[in-house]
């Protein structure tokens, strides 16, 4: 039986067949791949990693430079995301309610922690930053909007996998860990077992899992359930007290509460 026969009723004016269209296809990877790998890159370079056929490639580039999409050097030659992508990146972020609601718990939490806050959303076995507070100190965490980081190695990303059982879990996560430094957790079962402290205790921690010499505190929103959506706060390990620790959950579960009544409805 093939797949127009099992996949049911279209909907009006659609066919019955929803196969991908190759072309909308090729585009995504190419602008992800930009996305994840920035700078300018050649086309040789760019069709040895997405195996595209070469004058197929060349003729999308061109497409997409003519649209804004992607952008070249000088030469033509080599080429990287364009200035189209941010305008659609940053309209995401301004169109997002849960951005918009959180701004003022993310001013107070940032107020009074003195550290970096990140408002970030599980992005598959990602978390993506949303909106970012840098800390009042000189020593503080390179942050950005958008950043992506692995889910396994970060305090936001453990509070939102704590969200969802055991099962969902394992599947959710890849066959291998990769080790973002070498604090980073990356036994699965291991991993497992630390969910389930993060559910008893209400917060996740990153022990210089993602980043050496800075340690992280994240707790979930749970307007949905599992979560998608998490807050932490970043200190450098040479700042961090018994008393700014407690201080830094404190506000972290109070930020949360806030949060979790003015996200209800969303």
């Amino acid at each position: 039986m093939t797949t127009a026969e099992t996949a049911g009723p279209a909907e009006p004016g659609v066919p019955a067949t929803a196969a991908p269209v190759k072309s909308a296809v090729r585009t995504v990877m190419l602008l992800e791949h930009f996305a994840a790998r920035p700078g300018l890159h050649s086309l040789a370079d760019i069709q040895s990693d997405l195996s595209l056929p070469k004058s197929s490639l060349y003729m999308l580039l061109r497409t997409l430079v003519n649209l804004g999409w992607v952008e070249t050097d000088a030469t033509g030659t080599r080429y990287g995301i364009g200035v189209r992508a941010l305008l659609v990146g940053s309209s995401y972020i301004d169109g997002d309610e849960v951005v918009a609601a959180a701004r003022p718990t993310l001013d107070r939490l940032s107020d009074d922690t003195t550290e970096t806050i990140h408002l970030a959303r599980l992005d598959g076995t990602s978390v993506v930053y949303l909106a970012t507070r840098q800390s009042q100190h000189y020593l503080r965490p390179f942050t950005r909007v958008g950043r992506r980081l692995p889910v396994h190695s970060t305090a936001l990303g453990k509070a939102l996998l704590a969200t969802h059982t055991d099962a969902e879990v394992r599947a959710l996560l890849p066959k291998r860990l990769e080790a973002v430094t070498e604090h980073t957790i990356t036994d699965r079962e291991q991993l497992v077992e630390e969910l389930a402290l993060v559910r008893e205790q209400g917060y996740a921690v990153d022990r210089e899992e993602n980043t050496l010499g800075l340690r992280c505190f994240g707790v979930a929103i749970p307007y949905r359930t599992p979560a998608r959506d998490a807050v932490s706060c970043s200190v450098p390990v040479a700042r961090l007290t018994d008393g700014h620790e407690r201080l830094i959950k404190a506000a972290l579960f109070e930020a949360r509460d806030r949060l979790s009544v003015v996200t209800r409805r969303m």
